[in-house]
């Protein structure tokens, strides 16, 4: 095990509510090797197209990326004879740690849900696309153990904020640079079948349970478990596996957050809420309430912070992840972001010129970071409405605390 994986065992917090599923077995071992894997979750069955199809439709499993985009529906409209299955782990989200936890911790649930995948579509290849070297590592070191796993490779791409989008990604692994190509097709129309990391782990889980027991725990509508990465003004962070459609207020408890003040849900790309203790956690429950589960980010921040300063940072660091190659991003980010800190700083032109400079820049990117941006100020400004008129009046009296992660991931 290279020291790189050693090191990053002190981010690899993992805890749950309710039984585990995915995260089963993480409570003997850091990380469960192909042996103590099998005894965890037993062998995986054999399955071809029809039935996967059969169970996804019948489970209701939804993707757990940030779009939420159904497997089923990817693997309905993939073409080509022989596909390729993408798992992307470029988890290029500072504040979410679920798929490295993942991939570091349990690799062969991920291995199982992608070759099983694969071999359903009659794929030629697997490749598990990651940028961090401990995830690579234990990735690679899951693939020595086991027969079934000579047409997974592992490649490497960069920390680019944009470089985790599924057309961006598949230019990146083209050798091409991490740049949104400008067009809105699906990656399913190349041959490509691109999910999430935890998407093809719940898969896994999925094929051994069956679906019914798939179904016994979450809602209806969105069967299973979800992982959420927990952090912020948290004595628990971590991530943490629970039903779909819990309670956010049992799930604050469980984490130590005893000042929620504000939350931030879903990741830079995701929404603001105050924390109703019963908004459910799930994408119907959190989009109700106003924000996005995107991808599966909760962060706390709470009085002793400055939310509007927390936003203001937030937001000049989205900017600064800009592709650079359309208006919006090159000049609508930046002017947004400097709006913000304006109003930070009091000036109470600050919203009403990130308001209109939110809705300039929506749907006229040649990739989705402008509107999730946009979407991510919106919400803030519209939650923070009391902390914009006290910083009107010379400031609220806090510091930005840093609550919400940015730079290195």
């Amino acid at each position: 095990m290279s020291e790189v994986l050693e090191y990053s065992r002190v981010a690899d917090a993992v805890w749950k509510i309710g039984p585990p599923r995915v995260l089963a077995g993480l409570d003997r071992a850091y990380t469960l090797d192909h042996a103590a894997h099998r005894a965890v979750h037993g062998p995986l069955p054999a399955i071809d197209a029809e039935r996967l199809l059969a169970l996804l439709d019948e489970s209701g499993l939804s993707g757990r990326g940030g779009a939420g985009f159904p497997l089923a529906m990817k693997l309905r409209s993939l073409r080509g004879a022989r596909p390729t299955v993408v798992v992307n782990g470029s988890e290029s989200e500072p504040a979410s740690s679920k798929d490295r936890t993942l991939m570091r911790r349990t690799p062969h649930l991920v291995l199982d849900g992608a070759l099983a995948v694969a071999s359903a579509v009659r794929a030629s290849r697997v490749i598990v696309a990651v940028h961090d070297m401990a995830a690579a590592d234990a990735i690679e070191h899951a693939t020595r153990q086991r027969r079934d796993a000579r047409r997974v490779v592992v490649m490497l791409t960069g920390p680019e904020f944009v470089g985790g989008e599924a057309r961006t990604l598949l230019r990146v692994l083209a050798g091409g640079p991490a740049l949104p190509p400008g067009r809105r097709s699906h990656a399913t129309s190349d041959g490509y079948l691109v999910s999430n990391v935890e998407t093809f782990a719940q898969t896994a889980v999925l094929i051994r349970t069956g679906a019914r027991e798939f179904a016994a725990t979450g809602t209806r509508r969105e069967p299973g478990t979800v992982l959420l990465s927990v952090g912020g003004a948290v004595a628990r962070p971590g991530v943490v596996e629970a039903p779909l459609g819990t309670p956010l207020g049992i799930l604050l408890r469980a984490a130590g957050a005893d000042d929620a003040a504000y939350v931030v849900v879903g990741g830079y790309h995701g929404g603001w809420l105050r924390p109703a203790p019963d908004i459910p956690l799930s994408r119907a429950g959190i989009a109700a309430a106003g924000a996005s589960l995107g991808a599966g980010v909760l962060f706390v921040l709470d009085s002793t912070t400055c939310a509007l300063g927390e936003l203001a940072r937030s937001t000049a660091w989205l900017a600064a992840q800009s592709a650079g190659q359309c208006g919006p991003c090159r000049f609508g980010l930046p002017a947004l972001a400097a709006d913000v800190i304006a109003a930070a700083h009091g000036d109470p032109r600050g919203v009403t010129a990130a308001q209109r400079h939110s809705e300039l820049v929506t749907g006229r990117g040649a990739c989705a970071h402008p509107d999730g941006t946009a979407r991510f100020v919106a919400s803030g400004l519209a939650v923070l409405r009391d902390e914009i008129v006290a910083h009107r009046g010379g400031g609220c009296g806090r510091i930005d605390r840093g609550l919400l992660p940015t730079g290195a991931f």
